[in-house]
């Protein structure tokens, strides 16, 4: 994709530009200009937001991603003569399928830019995210925190904490004598945020330090943590280290109990994917010690949560 605002809002670019396009954004930047040919033509960014709005429109339940930032992921090289005719037309075109990789990777810039837009639409249509880091914890915190900022909610003081507590014991107080109701925040529910109400950090694999930053008290955002047995390193307690706890769940002891969310993280359903939703959810209650009846009523709430903005 490209920023049309920088091609004189073209729709389309030509071969010169194509070649420019992808020698700014991908890194160590490609020297070939037959490989920048042989890229897919890239598509305006502004349609492709617009594109994505209008599902978000027709499909009111639907979330935006998975979406992120990935260090790791390098460019395939070009389909050898005749290989593109053969490829599987039921896959999502821009995969390996079983090609060598390139050096070529997307550049972080062009990435969070990407990024950035995504997870102001969803504030501006007030849709949950998924979001996903290979490689980039620091990095997707710093472009998720840019969306917020300057709309962190204030921290109180202890001293100020106290006079709150006890003026609203004052005010249920009055209220219940004068049968009042109470408007509780909906009156003041600004629908117009940079930011999406809520979002899924997916298969997360940060350290507990990284937990602590999405969970302050001053981000506006609910940020919740899924965990899957496909992707995370889980430790093994019977060997290396019995009784330790690895880096994952350390992760997981300090997500808040109504911040858990599970995922199988696999492409196809069945009864695959349903083993693996089991076992990841007996792994969380094992980590957290909720009896596991327990454990699937909490991560049934929270993703309903998660999804609809309530339970």
């Amino acid at each position: 994709m490209f920023d049309e605002s920088e091609y004189d809002d073209a729709t389309a670019l030509t071969a010169d530009q194509k070649v420019s396009h992808y020698q700014s954004v991908l890194t160590p930047k490609p020297d070939e200009r037959d490989f920048c040919l042989a890229l897919p033509d890239p598509r305006p960014f502004g349609h492709f937001l617009g594109q994505t709005e209008d599902y978000l429109l027709r499909f009111p339940l639907a979330l935006i991603g998975e979406v992120g930032l990935d260090r790791s992921f390098r460019i395939p090289e070009a389909w050898l003569p005749g290989q593109a005719d053969d490829r599987n037309d039921a896959l999502t075109p821009g995969g390996r399928e079983g090609r060598q990789l390139s050096p070529y990777k997307v550049s972080m810039d062009h990435q969070r830019k990407v990024l950035t837009a995504q997870l102001r639409l969803a504030g501006r249509l007030e849709r949950a995210v998924s979001v996903h880091g290979v490689a980039a914890h620091g990095i997707v915190y710093e472009t998720v925190a840019e969306t917020w900022k300057g709309h962190e909610r204030r921290v109180p003081s202890k001293r100020e904490r106290k006079r709150a507590e006890a003026a609203a014991k004052a005010d249920a107080e009055a209220s219940a004598l004068a049968d009042a109701p109470d408007e509780g925040d909906d009156a003041a529910h600004d629908v117009s945020k940079p930011f999406p109400p809520r979002i899924c950090l997916h298969s997360f694999s940060g350290p507990a330090e990284t937990v602590k930053q999405y969970i302050a008290p001053s981000v506006p955002c609910e940020v919740f943590f899924s965990f899957s047995t496909t992707i995370n390193a889980w430790s093994d307690r019977d060997t290396d280290r019995p009784g330790k706890d690895g880096k994952v769940e350390a992760a997981v002891k300090t997500v808040p109990d109504d911040r858990l969310l599970v995922e199988s993280d696999l492409h196809t359903a069945g009864e695959d994917m349903d083993h693996y939703l089991e076992e990841i959810v007996r792994k969380l209650c094992e980590v957290k010690g909720w009896d596991l009846e327990d454990g699937v009523r909490r991560l049934g709430r929270n993703w309903r949560r998660f999804v609809f903005g309530k339970e």
